[in-house]
């Protein structure tokens, strides 16, 4: 309770005194038209000649206040009506000059761009992307300070590009649909454009931005003029069908899909989206690795809704997405004549809901819904043949509630709860809820981050209540910034049911200092060097676990481009290590002394036919009688065969040494916390090739083999009372302990085509197989494995979705006309 009066205390004061420094804006006026121009990247509409124009881009990178000269001029234009809003832009420049690589979607790719940023609660704070790329390609965001740019969000909008002499020009449409807006008589809205010139890596802005304090959200200039514009009935239907074949060692099935998904816009502000028949076949592969640590491990998030427009449902970290849909919760309970034959590793998702908004005095609302079936595994008794199933995940709910206030144009203080009910006895519930700010003072000098978190779990033994707590402060403008942060949780803390914590039981300190430069040098365009100091102790019991400090140095060279940086980190006598005996029960602890990590790395730049990527890592422990070294060499090199085809491939070895970790798969002797010195090596090989038909066909591929040996010495290590070591007399087959050498591997491999064959309308074609192979052959070589991997199942996919935008609006629209044109030919 008192961490909780001393939050609620500081963050009245904070908020009191901080409030919004004036910002020098510029102001376009724009036009309404009743014709509206056509979308051909040919500025001779009508609507163009008369239209104020927005011109005088100012230097932000690597530069800061710098014009652009008259050869790359750029001047913009808009107008609107009933539907949309237009803008045209004739960005200058040699056509030499003009970077531009035709890419899927979103990807930035090696291009020039041209971005319209619009905000139409004029607030600083929710910027919406519409960006335009030389070769016609899109991309579009959600921006805030909280996210930074969310490029999953997307909308329907129309371009067309056109090349000329002296540059290229832009043709932009975007619908009503596509924005978020309150019914006001004459609102202002925030406007920016921002260029990129790819080749020289420079960019500009309209409203001057001053990268050295502040959010850019804050520096958008105004927009005027709009006058009596109705936010549409925003509905949106995206039905889509599925076929999809599977083939494993001669057993073939196939799947077919039908469902839709929706957005509905329920107020101005307030958007439906939903789920009803969740079709997640085409997700992308996950990149399976060998696990030694005490941690779970975890995959990014593939499918798309839950990808999409989920900023706010990311405050205070609460919500890890692949929990939804992944392993079940529960066990299984077997007689000694029993044996699983099918335990599901997913569970299915029924349907998922979100409903998510802004107000105009920026309150935002967020709530999501996802409900998963109940699912059984299968046991078979082994004396009579029998099979019955037991639930190991029941129908489970999942829910989130945020409210989020934002204030100043910088600052916010959200609300968040997130809850996970079972259905049914002997299932846990979980309740999470935190309190977070984000507050930035006037000047936009100091920022002030705060969460506190409670989390609640129904277990079969009773209530589990945790308490967790963060408070940073951060001088966030100039060229040189620090800052200081606490963290903490006690041993109760567990948010695992909908999101993620690998570790609890914490009472953490930092310190942050940074340099950086915001104007070129001679040499240098970009320069960064930063420091940090970390001091860690448990909440429970009290002690210290162990300290670091560091350096890192990062740099780009202002001729050749090429950036290039390293750090070093040094954590200076022993460190207790709490989690790698695996007995949390007990509070053992692994002591090791003196551990020194090196890194350093370069990449070359990307605007070249050919450029590469290349990392080396060193890591020791400097302690009497350790041997333990680990070194990491990363080359990736990528070629750039002309603006439609780019292929890329990623390389890393790890070789480790001498290494002393918990044993995995010998830890069955009563009493002891089996260690062993373990060698292992990781190689990882990657392919990406994209190849580009134009901007709405596309062939992809994506290829990743992943292999690594471990193999331990022949005999274990016992963990003493006091953290250290005492190696064996005994081998561990003499002891009788199990097998922890392990050859691991998998293999995927991805080829899909995508063509936009209508706005918003995608069809996709799918090849996939993977292959997965893990024995105890630790000294086998990499080819050996290889040769072993292919002797296993091959799972081949081939999948097929078609999927279609349709807009209420438009297709009200068609019944108008039709009924218009029968009623004058009466």
């Amino acid at each position: 309770m008192s961490r909780f009066l001393v939050f609620v205390l500081l963050l009245s004061f904070t908020v009191s005194s901080f409030a919004q420094d004036s910002i020098s804006k510029k102001t376009y006026n724009i036009k309404r038209t009743t014709t509206p121009p056509k979308i051909d990247g040919v500025l001779d509409d009508e609507v163009w000649k008369n239209a104020d124009i927005a011109t005088d881009f100012i230097q932000f990178r690597p530069a800061i206040g710098n014009t652009l000269p008259e050869d790359q001029k750029t001047t913009v234009k808009m107008t609107y009506d009933d539907d949309a809003i237009y803008v045209s832009a004739y960005l200058r420049d040699k056509p030499e000059n003009i970077m531009r690589q035709f890419t899927s979607r979103d990807n930035f790719g090696i291009n020039d761009f041209f971005i319209i940023a619009i905000n139409p609660n004029n607030d600083g704070q929710n910027d919406t992307y519409f960006v335009v790329f030389p070769n016609g390609n899109q991309a579009d965001a959600i921006a805030n300070p909280s996210v930074g740019e969310d490029y999953s969000w997307n909308a329907v909008w129309e371009n067309a590009v056109t090349m000329v002499d002296d540059g290229w020009i832009a043709e932009v449409k975007i619908p009503y649909r596509a924005l978020r807006f309150t019914n006001q008589k004459e609102p202002t809205w925030g406007i920016q454009f921002h260029r990129q010139f790819r080749k020289t890596r420079k960019q500009y802005t309209w409203n001057a931005f001053d990268p050295t304090k502040g959010y850019i959200g804050l520096y958008a200039g105004e927009l005027k003029g709009l006058r009596d514009i109705q936010p549409p009935t925003r509905l949106i239907f995206y039905p889509f069908t599925s076929a999809v074949v599977r083939t494993r060692d001669g057993e073939t099935t196939d799947e077919y899909n039908f469902g839709m998904d929706v957005k509905y816009g329920i107020t101005e502000n307030f958007t439906l989206d939903a789920t009803l028949v969740p079709d997640f076949s085409q997700a992308g592969f996950d990149n399976l690795q060998l696990n030694l640590g005490p941690f779970e491990q975890t995959f990014s998030e593939q499918r798309q809704f839950f990808t999409e427009g989920v900023d706010l449902f990311n405050k205070g970290d609460l919500f890890f997405s692949r929990r939804i849909g992944n392993s079940p919760s529960g066990s299984v309970d077997t007689a000694s004549n029993e044996e699983v034959v099918d335990f599901p590793d997913e569970v299915k998702l029924i349907n998922a809901v979100k409903v998510s908004g802004r107000t105009k005095n920026g309150l935002g609302i967020g709530f999501f819904n996802a409900i998963t079936e109940k699912t059984k595994a299968t046991i078979r008794n082994n004396d009579t043949g029998e099979f019955r199933e037991e639930v190991v995940e029941p129908l489970t709910n999942y829910n989130i509630m945020v409210v989020d206030q934002q204030f100043n144009k910088n600052s916010s203080i959200s609300l968040i709860n997130t809850n996970v009910t079972r259905n049914g006895s002997g299932f846990r519930d979980a309740n999470v809820t935190a309190l977070v700010a984000n507050l930035v003072n006037k000047k936009n000098t100091v920022s002030i981050d705060t969460q506190l978190k409670t989390s609640n779990r129904n277990l079969t033994t009773g209530t589990e209540t945790g308490l967790s707590s963060f408070f940073a402060i951060r001088k966030i403008s100039g060229k040189f910034r620090y800052s200081f942060d606490h963290s903490f949780a006690n041993t109760k803390y567990d948010i695992n049911d909908l999101g993620l914590n690998f570790r609890n039981n914490f009472n953490n300190f930092g310190i942050d200092a940074s340099y950086q430069i915001f104007e070129p040098t001679e040499k240098l365009n970009n320069f960064r060097v930063n420091g940090w100091v970390n001091y860690r102790r448990l909440y429970d019991p009290n002690v210290y676990t162990g300290a670091n400090f560091g350096i890192n140095v990062f740099g780009v060279l202002k001729k050749s481009l090429m950036a290039f940086g390293g750090n070093v980190n040094f954590a200076p006598g022993k460190q207790f290590d709490y989690f790698e005996p695996r007995d949390f029960d007990n509070r053992r602890f692994f002591i090791n002394e003196n551990r020194l990590n090196l890194n350093s790395f370069i990449s070359s730049d990307y605007n070249k036919t050919f450029a590469v990527d290349a990392n080396i890592n060193f890591s020791t422990f400097l302690e009497k009688d350790q041997g333990y070294t680990r070194y990491r060499f990363r080359f990736s090199p990528r070629v750039r065969i002309n603006d439609k085809f780019i292929v890329s491939y990623d390389s890393s070895l790890n070789v480790e040494n001498n290494r002393r970790g918990y044993a995995n798969n010998s830890n069955d002797l009563d009493g002891e916390i089996i260690f062993g010195q373990r060698d292992q090596i990781i190689l990882v090989n990657s392919i990406s090739a994209n190849y580009n038909f134009n901007s709405l066909n596309s062939l992809n591929l994506t290829f990743r083999n992943y292999w690594t040996t471990v193999d331990y010495d022949d005999t274990p290590y016992f963990l003493r009372e006091n953290g250290r070591l005492t190696q064996s007399q005994s081998t561990f087959e003499d002891l009788g302990l199990g097998n922890s050498n392990v050859n691991f591997s998998t293999w995927n491999l991805d080829l899909n085509y995508t063509w936009q064959f209508a706005p918003g309308s995608f069809l996709t074609a799918l090849y996939r197989n993977q292959i997965f192979n893990q024995t105890e052959a630790s000294t086998d070589t990499y080819f050996d494995s290889l040769n072993r991997l292919f002797d296993e199942p091959i799972d081949h996919t081939v999948s097929l979705r078609l999927v279609y935008f349709i807009d209420y609006n438009n297709v009200k629209n068609i019944f108008k006309r039709k009924k218009r044109a029968a009623n004058i030919s009466s």
